[in-house]
C-alpha cells in the first residue's frame, strides 16, 4: 500500500493526515496567535471538520484497496473460470471459487474452477489461477488430483484449459508451478483440452512426446494420467518446445 500524506491549510489552520494500511493519523497545529479567536472559532471549527471528513474519505479508500489486494472479487472469478472453456460451455457451468464456496450453480452439468489455491492479494492474471472447466465425469479427476488421492471416473471425462496453466513435469504429478525445480520434462502449457480416461490403460501406446503438436500422454503410470490435446497457441509461453 503506498504511502499517502495529504496536507490543508487554511488560515493559519494546517491538517495533516498521514495514513497508511493500517493506521490513519490526523493532527492540528492552531495558529499562535490569538487575535480574534472568538471571531474565528467557528470557522476554525468548521475548518478542522472538513480536514477529519476529508481523513475519513481516504481511510475509506486504503479500505476499499485493502480489500482488493487481499483477493479477487466474485465476479472476476466467475469471468475467469468460466471462460477457461467456450462460452457455450463456461456460460452455464457451475463456478466454484477458491475457496471452495459455490459462486454460481449451473445447468449444464460443467464445472469451472481454479486449480491453485488463492495467494494474498488474488491472482495477478488468469492463468495465475488456472482454470479449468471440468464435465461431470472429469470433476472426479480434478477432485482426486487436488486431494492427492486415486480418480474413480464413470466414465471417459474432458476439461478445458484455455488459459493454459504454469507448467508441469510430463511425468511427475504435483510439479505444478514449479518452473524453477530442474524438471528435466517441463511444459508450460497454452490452451488445450484434455481427456481423463475412465480406464488409465486405454493410453496405453500413446505418445508422450510434447513437442510434435499432437495429443500426448501426460503423467503416464501415474493414476492421473490423461491426453493433452494441443489449441492453438499452445506453445506460446514455451516456444523451444513447438514443433521444429
Amino acid at each position: 500500500m503506498a504511502y499517502r500524506q495529504s496536507i490543508g491549510h487554511i488560515r493559519g489552520i494546517v491538517c495533516v493526515s498521514t495514513l497508511t494500511e493500517d493506521r490513519v493519523m490526523f493532527a492540528k497545529r492552531c495558529p499562535s496567535n490569538n487575535h480574534n479567536l472568538g471571531q474565528n472559532f467557528m470557522k476554525n471549527k468548521l475548518m478542522l471538520l472538513g480536514c477529519a471528513f476529508f481523513t475519513s474519505m481516504l481511510s475509506v479508500e486504503i479500505l476499499a484497496d485493502t480489500h482488493r489486494q487481499n483477493g479477487n472479487t466474485k465476479e472476476w472469478e466467475i469471468q475467469t473460470y468460466t471462460s477457461a472453456a467456450p462460452s457455450f460451455i463456461g456460460e452455464k457451468a457451475t463456478v466454484i471459487g477458491a475457496s471452495g464456496e459455490i459462486l454460481r450453480t449451473g445447468t449444464n452439468g460443467w464445472r469451472c474452477e481454479p486449480f491453485m489455491l488463492m495467494p494474498e492479494g488474488g491472482f495477478e492474471t488468469p492463468r495465475h489461477a488456472i482454470p479449468a472447466c471440468s464435465d461431470s465425469n472429469a470433476v472426479a479427476w480434478a477432485e482426486a488430483y487436488k486431494t492427492n488421492k486415486t480418480p474413480k471416473l464413470e466414465a471417459d471425462g474432458w476439461i478445458w484449459m484455455l488459459h493454459g496453466d504454469l507448467g508441469t513435469d510430463n511425468f511427475k504429478p504435483h510439479t505444478d508451478g514449479q518452473k524453477d525445480a530442474g524438471h528435466r520434462h517441463y511444459i508450460e502449457s497454452g490452451p488445450h483440452l484434455m481427456l481423463m480416461p475412465q480406464d488409465p490403460a486405454s493410453l496405453e501406446g500413446q505418445t508422450t512426446d510434447f513437442t510434435t503438436g499432437a495429443p500426448y500422454v501426460m503423467f503416464e503410470g501415474s493414476p492421473y494420467v490423461h491426453l493433452m490435446i494441443p489449441l492453438e497457441g499452445y506453445y506460446q509461453y514455451q516456444p523451444a518446445s513447438a514443433p521444429k
